[in-house]
């Protein structure tokens, strides 16, 4: 029997609307699910139980009565630690604020709230998100929904466990360098890398960059398009979400919802293992072969291709720092002894570069994105993996070396998810089945600029067709295995980095 937990979002929204489902049965089943799983993988690191077991009972009382129900209404949401929960602990995985509790919601969970939603929980992130393994000072580590041994990814790397392991049925995300798609492709459910602007947010230092994007993960793409309508709007206070006289020109929710019926024999594929440059290990192009493999015939052409990305390493690298130096230089510089490594390392690369280095950060970033608008015109859809290596020790801070090439920096191995980031292109991580390894695999589809509806269609469309392959369908961890484990915060360096 399927445990209300487990069932989609949209199916559990249904099932809520018709009365056939309470939304405290609901409730009450995640949370059973934290308390048997989450000692394993430390995805939840904050509740407030009560507080939402109330919202849960307004939630069914307005069922009951009849009212009308927002997209989300009911829904258990988990919440990544970045983003502000009113009266609920936001440390952002940061020992300066593990004592903070913020009296507002940020902008996107108030979205959430609005829809509906009832907030969960928090959910693991590398301190400020700085970093694609899941760990901090604050909360420790969180292990991989498939062994928890293994790393997470990151930074939205406790959305991706809750959800791969029924504790919330929608999470919520943010990326910059991959950290919606790389945790998904590490844990088998899907992150999406909206356009910028499409999901507003009022945090960005500065507002005008494309590079940091809050975005839905969920377990298919349904339910990432349902909690997608939700948080799209138009917020005068983010730049990017702009408007033609007061009229909202990205953000309308009923874009999304259900996801667009698209017919893939009309459309033209291309596929890269790298991007041309990317260090992908040999597991990971094995298995992006099969998948392509499986999924060409249902394209009216395909053929292996990717845009020019040649000085995408450098642009990202500047264009991450500047952000990065407005943001902590100052707790560097002022707390250095409650700063993590990934930190103080950033703010020192930071520091090293120059307006010169700036400035052609910028102009490589335009020539990449000039390149998409070039290829966009000749194919539909571009497929990658989503990230170039099989999960390894969460103890492992970021690979060193990728099949016995060395990496450039910490975050080289994210080079398939933002060689996308810096063009501001759509992406999502697919989940398709296993690596040779055991391990989850993440297909990561781009779409042409703007292209959110289309590019979540096309996803739809694969995941139906492979929905019946034990290869290619989403793979779902040993839920048993993870019950019987002993608790994650018993392992050596859970909470340091020696």
């Amino acid at each position: 029997m399927t445990e209300p937990c487990d069932l989609s979002a949209v199916g559990a929204r249904r099932l809520i609307g018709r009365k056939a489902l309470s939304p405290v049965e609901l409730l009450e089943s995640c949370l059973k699910r934290i308390e048997e799983v989450n000692p394993a993988v430390n995805a939840i690191v904050a509740r407030d139980d009560e507080a939402a077991r109330g919202e849960a009972r307004a939630a069914e009382a307005a069922v009951m009565k009849g009212e009308h129900l927002g997209a989300l209404h009911g829904l258990p949401v988990g919440i990544k630690d970045l983003e502000e929960t009113r009266g609920l602990l936001t440390t952002y995985g940061s020992p300066i604020f593990a004592d903070f509790v913020p009296k507002e919601d940020c902008g996107m969970v108030a979205r959430i709230r609005a829809a509906g939603g009832i907030v969960i929980g928090k959910t693991n992130t590398p301190e400020f998100g700085l970093g694609a393994n899941t760990r901090n000072r604050v909360h420790g580590a969180t292990g991989n929904a498939f062994d928890n041994t293994r790393s997470a990814a990151g930074s939205s790397g406790g959305s991706a466990v809750a959800l791969a392991t029924g504790m919330a049925p929608l999470c919520s995300g943010s990326d910059t360098g991959g950290s919606l798609r790389n945790p998904a492709s590490f844990n088998g459910i899907l992150g999406y890398r909206p356009s910028p602007g499409l999901v507003c947010s009022e945090k960005r230092a500065h507002g005008w960059t494309p590079l940091s994007v809050l975005g839905p993960m969920a377990r298919d793409v349904g339910d990432a398009c349902l909690l997608l309508s939700a948080i799209a709007s138009d917020d005068a206070r983010d730049p990017l979400a702009y408007t033609l006289h007061a009229r909202t020109v990205r953000g309308e929710a009923a874009l999304f919802s259900p996801p667009r019926s698209l017919d893939l024999s009309t459309l033209k594929l291309a596929f890269s293992e790298d991007l041309g440059q990317a260090p992908t290990e040999g597991v990971v192009r094995e298995a992006f072969r099969a998948r392509v493999g499986a999924i060409a015939p249902l394209f009216a052409r395909a053929e292996a291709a990717h845009p020019d990305c040649s000085g995408g390493d450098e642009a990202f690298e500047v264009l991450r720092a500047q952000g990065v130096l407005t943001a902590h230089a100052e707790k560097v510089r002022t707390r250095p002894q409650d700063c993590g490594p990934n930190v103080i390392a950033n703010v020192e690369e930071g520091l090293r570069y120059s307006l010169a280095d700036g400035a052609r950060a910028a102009q490589l970033q335009t020539r990449i994105y000039r390149d998409f608008q070039r290829f966009f015109a000749e194919h539909d859809v571009l497929v990658t993996p989503a990230i170039t290596i099989s999960p390894r020790n969460w103890r492992e801070l970021y690979p060193k070396e990728i099949d016995g090439q060395p990496t450039r920096t910490y975050f080289h191995w994210l080079a398939l998810a933002y060689y996308v980031t810096l063009t501001g292109h759509p992406a999502v991580s697919l989940p398709m089945g296993l690596d040779a390894r055991g391990m989850p695999f993440g297909l990561q589809i781009v779409g042409p600029r703007g292209g959110d509806a289309f590019v979540l269609g096309v996803a739809a469309a694969i995941e139906a067709a492979s929905c019946g392959d034990a290869m290619l369908a989403r793979p779902v961890p040993d839920l048993a295995a993870l019950r019987q484990a002993p608790p994650i915060s018993g392992m050596a360096e859970f909470r340091t980095f020696d």
